[in-house]
């Protein structure tokens, strides 16, 4: 496996200079991306799992097995139970995933850096910007969780409520005539998958996976329906990974030192489950159901 910082060289040479994006058209072809999936999850790919456990010190013994058939089932394995207590306190907004998290609060045009590329609100939805979901959360706040490939590659709900459908948002790459935006260009666009979740105690709160452009795969398990907070949503097999929450202006605090490092520009390690911020308003009896 490339070390981080080869990685990121080889990502900022694909991303950012003119041949690098000529050369990203092939290597982000739907077919080479399929091929690289089933490689991965082919026991062709077992020799890999072991050099990737120890170059990002992984401690298998926090898992439920360490005998994998395949690269993915490593890369998305299942932790024990108890090593991710979600904290069950109604008013608790808690962590959907290990990662490194920012938080943005959304104003009229902000711009998001996500996985090399950069969103609006609207532009993360695939929507144009007056739709009504994209104004929905206009003064709310965005919650960016960043995996790194040592982290835990499972992710949950944030709360009970009823989910809707899941959108699928291909990705895009725009290799010579960039998508203009008013901070710069934006080159690309990964994979996307959201649904909305109407929560019980911080009301519709969208929750979106991204994958990468090159191998990332998102893999979700739930249709529309109730859904119960800590109950795990989904999996990322190999690649990049990112989830983000979308809240609506105030749903929720967030805890003061998440604030303080998010505008100083710097990420902070939480954990799944983990209570990152406090409901604002009381929770309403709660009742499953498609139009509560």
């Amino acid at each position: 496996m490339p070390s981080a910082s080869n990685l990121s060289r080889a990502l900022n040479v694909l991303y950012h200079t003119l041949p690098g994006r000529l050369l990203l058209k092939p290597l982000t072809s739907r077919g080479l991306s399929q091929a690289a999936g089933r490689f991965l999850s082919s026991p062709w790919s077992l020799p890999l799992a072991q050099p990737f456990v120890a170059k990002n010190n992984i401690p298998l013994e926090d898992f439920q097995s360490s005998g994998f058939d395949c690269f993915n089932d490593c890369f998305c394995r299942k932790i024990r139970p108890g090593l991710r207590p979600i904290d069950q306190r109604p008013e608790a907004l808690i962590a959907p995933c290990d990662g490194l998290l920012t938080v943005y609060p959304i104003q009229e045009g902000t711009v998001f850096p996500i996985k090399q590329s950069r969103y609006t609100v609207a532009s993360l939805l695939g929507q144009p910007p007056e739709a009504p979901l994209p104004r929905r959360y206009q003064n709310g706040v965005c919650l960016v969780f960043r995996l790194c490939v040592h982290h835990y590659h499972r992710y949950c709900y944030v709360d009970s409520g009823y989910k809707g459908e899941n959108h699928f948002l291909s990705g895009k790459l725009h290799t010579v005539q960039p998508v203009a935006l008013a901070q710069g260009p934006v080159f690309s666009e990964n994979c996307r998958e959201y649904t909305l979740v109407k929560t019980r105690c911080f009301g519709p709160v969208v929750q979106m996976e991204v994958g990468a452009m090159l191998v990332g795969r998102i893999y979700n398990y739930h249709g529309p329906g109730a859904v119960t907070r800590g109950e795990e949503k989904g999996r990322f097999l190999y690649g990049g990974s990112t989830v983000i929450l979308l809240m609506e202006q105030d749903r929720a605090s967030l805890f003061p030192a998440f604030l303080s490092a998010s505008a100083q520009g710097r990420e902070t390690p939480v954990k799944m489950g983990q209570a990152i911020g406090s409901a604002l308003t009381k929770a309403p009896p709660f009742s499953p159901c498609k139009d509560c």
